[in-house]
C-alpha cells in the first residue's frame, strides 16, 4: 500500500464520526441580522464543505455542513444605512451612551455567546479542520479577551474620569468612537481574530457592518440572535455574499469610517482607494506574513527544532503568525535537518476529532494544488524534500514538506505558503538573513535561535527596525493578548492588543474651558446633575 493510499484511510465513513463530535444536523441559514432583526432570506445560497472527507460507494466527498445567504448588493446597503442610522452622526443611543451601559450590553452579549459555546466550537471543527482541541481554545481564548477588554476599558474610564487643569484650562479628556465600521475576519482563526477587533470597535461606540470570512461563515449564525438581543438595532449588522460583488459598492458610499481587515494586503490597497475620502477612512489592518527563523551555529538544535515545528506547522501553518521560512547556519544545516525531519514524522495525522492530532484537512480547495506548485519549483530550482513522504496530497489532506536547500529563485523564498510545508535555507554569513529581512515586503516578526550573547544583542538591534516583534529561542505569534500585534512595511496597519485596540476604535476628545468660577459652577452642575455622559466622574468598578 503507497503512503496516499494510507492518508486516504484517515477519511471514514458518515457512520465511523463520534456522535459528540458530529452536528446534529445540517445548517441552512436562512436569515441574517440587519437593523435589529433577523431578515429571511429567499435567494441564493452557497453551499458549505468541510475539508473532511466522507467515504462513501461513490468515493470520497467532502462532507456538506449545511448553507448560507449570499446576498446581493441592495441587503448590504441596506445594512450600512441600518449602521449609519444607528450611529446618527454620533447622535445614536449607542455612541451617546456611557461607558458603564456599553460595558453591560457586551457582558450580556458573551453569556449569551457562552451559551452557544458547543456547537460554534463542533462549527469551527467541521468549517475549517482545526482540531477539535484547538477549536475549544479558540472560543476560550475568545471570551477572556472579551473580558480583558472590558477591564482594560474601565481601567480607561477610570483614568478619564478627573479633570486635568493645565495654563489654566480646566478639561476632561475621554475616548470616543470614529463612526461605521466595516469589519471582515480570517478563515484561520474565524471566531478569535475576528472578536480581536469586533468586540473593541463595538464596545467603543461605533456600529457595525460585518462579514464573516468565507470559510468559517456558518460558526457565527448560532451567535446572531445573542447580536440581536443584546445590542441597540443597527449597532451590528451582518453581510453576507461575494466579496467582490458587495464591498465596492459600501466602500464607494464614502459612508465607511473605518475598515478592518485580517487578510491580504492585496486586498486592502484595493479596498482603501474604492473609499472617495481615504483621509477620513481609518485602517486596522492584519495583512501578509513571511516570518523567518534564524538558527545560528550556536543555537540549541533540539530547541530550535521543537520551535520550528511548532511555528511552522501548528493548525498546518495557517497561521499569519507561522514560521514561514527557515535560515540555518550551514555548519548546522545537515544535524537540523535530520533532526526535523523526525520531528515531522512524528506528528500525528488524522481527523480533527482525534485526541493528539497535530496535522487535519485543509479548508481552501485549491490550496493543495498551490503547495505542491511552490514544491514542484523549489525542486526545479535545485531544491529536494527532505522528508519521507514530504508533500504527498490525499484529497484535502497535504503531508508536511521539509524543502532545502531553498534559494531566491523559488516561490517559496518570497510568497507566502500559508500551509504545511518548511522551506530552508542554508547560510553562511548572518548578513544573508539580515539582509532577507531588510529586503523583504513583509515585517511581522522573526525568531532567533542562539545560546551567544553578544551574537543575540548583534542581532536584535536591527532587526526590531524591521520586524514589530524578535523572539528569541521561541516561535513567532500573538499572543499574550495583552502585548502590542502588528507589523511594519505590508504585514499590518495600527496596532492590535487588548488596550491597543480599544484606541484603534476611538479617538481622544476633550472638553475644555479656561478656569474661572462660572466656568467650574457649569462644568459642577453639569457633573451633579448626571445631564452628560461625557461629562462625567462616575467611576466603574
Amino acid at each position: 500500500m503507497s503512503f496516499k493510499e494510507d492518508l486516504l484511510k484517515m477519511f471514514v465513513t458518515e457512520n465511523e464520526i463520534p456522535a459528540e463530535f458530529n452536528l446534529p444536523h445540517e445548517i441552512h441559514q436562512r436569515s441574517y441580522l440587519c437593523n435589529g432583526e433577523m431578515k429571511e432570506w429567499n435567494g441564493n445560497v452557497h453551499t458549505v464543505l468541510s475539508p473532511i472527507c466522507i467515504q462513501t460507494p461513490e468515493g470520497l466527498k467532502r462532507k456538506i455542513i449545511g448553507t448560507y445567504p449570499v446576498c446581493t448588493e441592495t441587503e448590504a446597503l441596506e445594512a450600512l444605512d441600518a449602521a449609519v442610522t444607528a450611529y446618527n452622526n454620533g447622535r445614536g443611543e449607542w455612541p451617546t451612551m456611557n461607558v458603564a451601559n456599553r460595558i453591560k450590553c457586551v457582558e450580556e452579549f458573551t453569556r449569551k455567546m457562552i451559551a452557544q459555546k458547543d456547537i460554534v466550537v463542533k462549527l469551527i471543527m467541521w468549517e475549517i479542520g482545526k482540531s477539535y482541541a484547538d477549536s475549544v481554545k479558540e472560543f476560550d481564548r475568545t471570551v477572556e479577551y472579551i473580558y480583558a477588554t472590558i477591564d482594560a476599558l474601565k481601567d480607561i474610564d477610570r483614568q478619564s474620569s478627573r479633570f486635568e487643569i493645565e495654563q489654566g484650562i480646566v478639561a476632561q479628556i475621554r475616548r470616543s468612537p470614529l463612526g461605521v465600521v466595516l469589519c471582515m475576519g480570517p478563515f484561520n482563526y474565524p471566531l478569535n481574530e475576528t472578536f480581536t477587533t469586533l468586540i473593541p470597535a463595538i464596545i467603543m461606540g461605533n456600529t457595525l457592518l460585518f462579514k464573516p470570512p468565507k470559510h468559517g461563515t456558518l460558526l457565527h449564525y448560532p451567535l446572531l440572535k445573542a447580536f440581536q438581543e443584546s445590542f441597540p438595532k443597527g449597532v451590528v449588522n451582518t453581510i453576507y455574499g461575494r466579496g467582490h460583488t458587495i464591498i465596492p459598492s459600501l466602500m464607494e458610499s464614502g459612508k465607511i469610517n473605518v475598515l478592518t481587515l485580517i487578510g491580504s494586503s492585496k486586498v486592502a490597497d484595493q479596498l482603501k482607494k474604492m473609499h472617495p475620502k481615504v483621509n477620513r477612512l481609518r485602517a486596522i489592518l492584519g495583512l501578509d506574513a513571511k516570518n523567518a527563523a534564524i538558527i545560528t551555529q550556536k543555537a540549541d538544535l533540539k530547541l530550535a527544532v521543537n520551535e520550528t515545528i511548532l511555528g511552522s506547522l501548528s493548525f498546518n501553518g495557517q497561521r499569519c503568525t507561522a514560521l514561514k521560512i527557515i535560515f540555518v547556519h550551514q555548519s548546522v544545516a545537515d544535524a537540523f535537518i535530520e533532526q526535523l525531519n523526525i520531528a515531522v514524522a512524528g506528528l500525528k495525522y488524522g481527523m480533527p476529532w482525534e485526541k493528539g492530532v497535530s496535522l487535519t484537512p485543509l479548508p481552501e480547495a485549491h490550496k493543495p494544488a498551490y503547495l505542491k506548485e511552490c514544491i514542484d519549483d523549489a525542486v526545479a530550482n535545485g531544491a529536494k524534500v527532505m522528508n519521507e513522504h514530504g508533500g504527498t496530497v490525499a484529497e484535502s489532506f497535504v503531508y508536511p514538506a521539509v524543502v532545502y536547500p531553498v534559494n531566491s529563485k523559488m516561490k517559496l523564498y518570497r510568497e507566502e505558503q500559508f500551509g504545511p510545508v518548511i522551506p530552508v535555507v542554508r547560510f553562511t554569513d548572518i548578513e544573508e538573513p539580515v539582509q532577507y529581512l531588510i529586503d523583504s515586503t513583509h515585517g511581522q516578526q522573526v525568531s532567533i535561535f542562539s545560546n551567544d550573547t553578544e551574537e543575540t544583542a548583534q542581532l536584535i538591534d536591527p532587526l526590531v527596525n524591521q520586524v514589530s516583534r524578535v523572539n528569541l529561542n521561541c516561535q513567532c505569534q500573538r499572543g499574550p493578548d495583552t502585548f502590542p500585534f502588528t507589523g511594519r512595511k505590508d504585514s499590518a496597519e495600527g496596532t492590535l492588543s487588548v488596550v491597543d485596540a480599544l484606541r484603534s476604535f476611538s479617538i481622544r476628545s476633550l472638553v475644555a474651558t479656561k478656569l474661572n468660577e462660572n466656568n467650574k459652577q457649569l462644568i459642577n452642575d453639569i457633573v451633579n446633575s448626571h445631564q452628560s455622559n461625557f461629562l462625567s466622574t462616575k467611576f466603574i468598578f
